[in-house]
């Protein structure tokens, strides 16, 4: 039951990118992601009401910091969302996978094994070919931000990671303290775009709704409760396995649900990522790990889908 819920996840997770394109435009973005952080925070914070009393300094200090990066993460998603394929957002994103290790390194970290180097060259060649999918050309905006996405969602994970190790902090206070800083974030600026918060939602017709409504509860709440669950009844290690397979929901996902053509570039594009992301994954799984957190959030390499 663990396994089969956490791979539902994981598909949940391939599907929201579609989703998020499917509502998310240049105008609407801000718009579009603080009603998705509203929804979000107040379904949180209602499962997490019996811990909120104890909330803490440390989790609302490091909390909001963190809940600005993730942010950035999600602007930087949404907006190359916008401009690139679903398909190529899932794929590349993954990406984060190989970089946080290397990340990790270069910030003092060990360093990882030699083969874990092959299998993020795999994962990077594979990038080249989906930007490639419709002959040679320079890769779109949209990759390019995803891809930078992916590297802020490393640095994400590993500022968790060094600032949890010394400091105990709840895990779903420290999630939700995330959450509600990004919905403020989004909220103020989106009042500054060409679309508000009561703007958009206005003007969202009832499909936009129904998927904004699934991203906030299904790919963000109930995926942090699965996850907890899950981690509970199997390994980490299962664990990241199983979520593992998230890009490849998102890219049979958008490629089937949409008109996208699957060339050969792409179908080889594709298969690397994959064996990259999934190969750099086992490589570091079987690393002996440091003293761990006292905190972690919802599969940080995942944060939350698309």
């Amino acid at each position: 039951m663990a396994d089969l819920a956490l791979l539902g996840m994981a598909a949940a997770w391939g599907s929201s990118y579609l989703a998020a394109k499917t509502v998310a435009t240049s105008a609407n973005s801000f718009g579009f992601l603080a009603l998705r952080f509203a929804i979000a925070t107040a379904a949180l914070a209602a499962v997490l009401a019996p811990r909120l009393r104890g909330l803490q300094r440390d989790e609302v200090i490091f909390g909001s910091a963190f809940g600005c990066i993730l942010a950035v993460i999600f602007g930087l998603e949404t907006f190359g969302l916008v401009h690139t394929t679903a398909s190529n957002a899932g794929l590349i994103i993954s990406l984060t996978i190989v970089m946080t290790p290397l990340l990790s390194a270069v910030a003092g970290g060990d360093d990882p094994p030699p083969l874990f180097y092959g299998a993020a060259a795999i994962a990077v060649a594979g990038v080249g070919f989906l930007t490639q999918g419709n002959g040679l050309c320079l890769p779109t905006t949209g990759d390019l931000l995803i891809l930078a996405a992916a590297i802020v969602r490393a640095v994400h994970v590993i500022v968790i990671d060094r600032a949890c190790r010394t400091r105990p902090m709840d895990t779903g206070r420290l999630t939700l303290m995330q959450l509600a800083t990004s919905l403020i974030a989004f909220t103020l600026i989106a009042q500054f775009g060409s679309s508000g918060l009561i703007a958009t939602a206005a003007t969202m017709s009832t499909q936009s709704w129904m998927l904004t409504v699934y991203l906030a509860l299904v790919c963000t709440v109930f995926a942090f409760v699965i996850q907890m669950w899950g981690v509970r009844k199997t390994s980490a290690t299962r664990v990241s396995l199983l979520l593992g397979t998230e890009p490849f929901f998102a890219a049979a996902i958008g490629i089937s649900l949409t008109s996208q053509p699957l060339t050969l570039a792409t179908g080889i594009g594709a298969t690397l990522v994959l064996v990259g992301t999934s190969w750099g994954r086992r490589i570091d799984n079987r690393r002996t790990p440091a003293e761990g957190s006292s905190c972690t959030t919802v599969d940080a390499s995942n944060s939350f889908g698309a």
